[in-house]
């Protein structure tokens, strides 16, 4: 890449540095689209209201609980499968099943995803359904390659190591010819340190209220592992790819 592993670098300092790349692998909310608190507060409530059913809890004790879960395990499913033996279907169902309107098709993202050489893929912690509905109203799903959802990776989210090799395996990719996109900074250690070029893609919403450890990263976030820092990945990708 042009630069140790250790090195913090902001874009677009190392602009051309990643003629290498031959797998773009791209999170799906929060980094295929602007952070928006209005758009994911929707599954947030969902996820909340879910918990609150199935655990019998007031709203506010589900709540705390939903964030604990998330803090702990990365995602409020895991904690709920690992904690309470919870089956996983109707939950995803039922949380991503969401109001898409305040989420607008960029354009200028679709054009330059296109031209990015070699294999595009999308992978989240959210299902492949809700992958594939949020890039289809994106109009950026067909340039993908292959989506792996939570499901495809034994429910086991990101960032424990072992669902990031399930996709390496999946799609056979190698990871040192690869650029991970995220929107949360430790989703990206074990991208880095299996060899991909790490890029994180900031906001400026105010994300406070939730876990510290699974919030989208702000403007000022660093880390020894992170190669490259954006707040606009469509402008980012036409300067740097």
């Amino acid at each position: 890449m042009g630069c140790g592993a250790n090195q913090f670098v902001y874009a677009p300092a190392m602009n051309k540095k990643l003629d290498h790349i031959e797998n773009w692998i791209f999170d799906l909310d929060n980094t295929l689209y602007p952070a928006d608190v209005e758009f994911f507060d929707q599954i947030v409530k969902k996820m909340n209201g879910f918990v609150s059913r199935y655990l019998s809890l007031e709203s506010e004790a589900a709540l705390h609980l939903q964030k604990e879960y998330l803090a702990e395990y990365g995602t409020t499913l895991s904690g709920m499968m690992a904690v309470h033996g919870m089956d996983p279907a109707a939950f995803l169902d039922y949380v991503h099943d969401v109001d898409l309107k305040f989420l607008k098709p960029n354009p200028t993202l679709r054009e330059n995803i296109a031209a990015l050489p070699g294999r595009k893929f999308i992978y989240t912690n959210g299902s492949k359904g809700h992958a594939r509905n949020v890039a289809t109203h994106l109009n950026l799903f067909d340039l993908f390659d292959g989506h792996f959802g939570i499901e495809d990776g034994d429910y086991v989210p990101k960032p424990k190591r072992a669902p990031y090799e399930t996709f390496l395996k999946v799609f056979d990719i190698d990871s040192t010819k690869s650029a991970f996109f995220e929107d949360n900074l430790r989703n990206l250690k074990v991208p880095k340190d299996m060899g991909m070029a790490t890029i994180l893609v900031t906001s400026n919403e105010d994300w406070s209220h939730e876990p510290e450890a699974a919030r989208p990263a702000g403007a000022d976030s660093k880390a020894d592992f992170v190669d490259y820092i954006t707040d606009d990945l469509a402008g980012w990708l036409g300067e740097n790819t």
